[in-house]
């Protein structure tokens, strides 16, 4: 991100969290939110937050090495719920809607991840780059968040951890609970480097419209 943080990049005039934390606060089934950031952003974070005067309470608190010791530190915030919404902050494109489809599809197995159809075909290589499998298209799925779970499964799959994963499902899957797809969306784009930035902004100007 050519030293920019992204969470803090400006999108549409305000910055990649606010567009995020917007969308939860127009939820009404969302009663309470955690922000994890680093140690460097707690400050910058809180002056947002209060700049903003979103009327839920938003608590703010760092976040560790890998991204599992984060969400665990965030998990740890939370007071007396049923559920969590789970959603990375450099996804800025996240609605209401996304977050109501995924509580609504965890209530089958408790836990629910958002995902949309791949659209290339994939191929699995070894190191060599030599080409051993290509999967069926049909059968796979680019995840994303949110990711959606009962508190007590996903607090069970923190306490059992006992590896690196890149996303939250995984911890839950490796404990034998079943985890439901639901259809995210393609604008639900992560922001990584400057051209994701002006990818979003098209997406969210085409919204605008």
């Amino acid at each position: 991100m050519a030293g920019v943080d992204k969470v803090f990049a400006p999108l549409g005039g305000k910055p990649v969290l606010a567009r995020v934390l917007d969308a939860f606060e127009g939820c009404d089934l969302v009663d309470q939110i955690v922000v994890v950031v680093s140690g460097k952003n707690l400050e910058p974070c809180r002056r947002l937050i209060t700049e903003e005067g979103w009327p839920k309470p938003i608590e703010v608190c760092a976040g560790g090495k890998r991204r599992q010791d984060s969400v665990a530190a965030g998990l740890s915030r939370l007071n007396h719920c049923h559920w969590v919404v789970i959603h990375d902050g450099a996804r800025p494109l996240l609605t209401r809607d996304l977050i109501e489809r995924g509580l609504k599809a965890a209530e089958e197995t408790g836990a629910a991840v958002a995902a949309v159809p791949v659209t290339d075909t994939i191929k699995v290589a070894n190191g060599d780059r030599i080409v051993h499998q290509t999967p069926p298209r049909q059968n796979l799925w680019a995840v994303q968040t949110p990711q959606v779970f009962r508190y007590g499964i996903i607090s069970e799959a923190y306490q059992k951890a006992k590896e690196e994963v890149t996303d939250d499902a995984s911890l839950v899957e490796q404990l034998g609970y079943k985890v439901k797809l639901y259809m995210g969306s393609y604008d639900n784009i992560k922001i990584t480097t400057p051209d994701d930035l002006l990818i979003a902004e098209a997406w969210q100007q085409k919204r605008g419209k």
